[in-house]
């Protein structure tokens, strides 16, 4: 990854006579890292898989589960997945993204039926810089 401004023509790197491909794009303990740091993509990979997390809370309220185990169900498969490295990327994600991500907790909220944690507090906690 290059995060230089001026995207000239760069030799290659090589380690151990070997070339080290550039790329784009990689994941890296399950975040996407870009090469110009807008956690974009891995916004929208977060959010397609809650989604589809989504599709099983909607399940399960179909089958008549008390509200108790809807919740233990958020908490462990949607909510794990969009708090995953959340002080890494969340300070710096676009308004858009911080949507998106709420978008998907308000949902759930929808299918449960009652409140749940917001996205909007993790946030403060990151900005708190007595918070370990």
């Amino acid at each position: 990854m290059d995060f230089r401004r001026s995207r000239g023509i760069h030799t290659p790197i090589t380690i151990n006579s070997d070339a080290v491909e550039r790329v784009r794009s990689f994941r890296f303990l399950g975040v996407h890292l870009t090469e110009d740091l807008t956690w974009s993509v891995h916004t929208n990979n977060t959010v397609k898989k809650a989604q589809q997390r989504l599709f099983f809370l909607r399940r399960l309220k179909r089958f008549g589960m008390s509200r108790r185990i809807l919740r233990t169900f958020y908490r462990c498969a949607i909510e794990s997945i969009l708090t995953g490295c959340i002080s890494t990327w969340y300070g710096n994600s676009t308004a858009y993204n911080r949507k998106a991500l709420q978008r998907v907790v308000r949902c759930a909220e929808r299918i449960i039926g009652g409140e749940l944690p917001s996205l909007r507090k993790a946030g403060r906690l990151i900005k708190d810089s007595s918070h370990p």
